[in-house]
């Protein structure tokens, strides 16, 4: 018999979020699973990595499912490379991480825990998907990010030869099934957080900041994820952690250093 793939699911928003638990009930349709996650919430890390102080690994049960599961107190970076290195027998098929409650589009990609894990799996050579939602809400609807999620990864399980590193961005509006209107390939917006930080004074007369902002596109093309999502549409997006700036290199050999 053909031997079930192996797929290694993690997330940012810890390891009982409604989101890991929808995508581990789709991962086990099509593999072995193994989960390690961060054992509470770490969105907005990035690539954060531990490195100052000791990390734990816990084997836990959630649910009735047959998959495997550990929380840990890293980073999703961390958990990643914990898998790798401690806890996985042999290279996984597929890594998943998510579902990401919120969007993970344009700019928010560099901040992205969700979609940092997916960018380590991919380092590690491993086919790599991160999967947002565009909805915050704890108790969203699920049922639409599964059925994406399903098709997304068993193309991606079933694909012959994938070029390396493979990574995707995918990111499904917040809509009713049927009202989707299918999967577009995208780029990545040119958009940004315009932020500010918001001065406050707490009880014991010290000042404090809080973050805030407003998310900006300058981006008219309809080529991009952030056109998919507004029209209705799933955005892929592929991803690579080359940040060399090509563009530039030509410019830059004709300074005289």
């Amino acid at each position: 018999m053909k031997q079930r793939p192996l797929i290694l699911v993690t997330n940012d928003d810890g390891i009982t979020a409604p989101g890991i638990r929808n995508l581990i009930e789709v991962m086990n349709k099509l593999g072995d699973v193994v989960v390690v996650a961060p054992e509470s919430a770490m969105s907005g890390k990035g690539h954060a990595i531990t490195i100052n102080s000791t990390l734990y690994i816990d084997k836990v049960k959630i649910d009735d499912g047959p998959q495997q599961e550990y929380k840990s107190n890293g980073t999703p970076v961390d958990c990643v490379k914990l898998a790798v290195d401690q806890i996985l027998h042999r290279k996984p098929d597929l890594l998943v991480s998510g579902i990401n409650h919120g969007s993970n589009s344009s700019i928010n990609i560099i901040y992205s825990g969700t979609m940092s894990a997916a960018v380590e799996g991919g380092i590690e050579g491993i086919p790599s998907i991160g999967f947002s939602l565009t909805h915050y809400n704890w108790d969203a609807d699920f049922t639409a990010a599964k059925h994406y999620v399903e098709i997304i990864a068993k193309k991606v399980l079933e694909a012959d030869q994938l070029p390396q590193p493979f990574i995707l961005n995918v990111n499904i509006p917040y809509l009713p099934l049927e009202q989707i209107k299918g999967i577009r390939i995208t780029r990545q917006a040119n958009a940004k957080w315009v932020e500010s930080f918001d001065k406050r004074i707490n009880p014991h007369g010290r000042e404090y900041y809080w973050l805030t902002g407003e998310f900006v596109n300058f981006d008219n093309g309809e080529d991009t994820d952030e056109y998919a999502l507004e029209n209705g549409y799933v955005s892929v997006l592929p991803v690579q952690f080359d940040m060399t700036a090509y563009h530039l290199m030509d410019q830059l050999k004709k300074f005289e250093f």
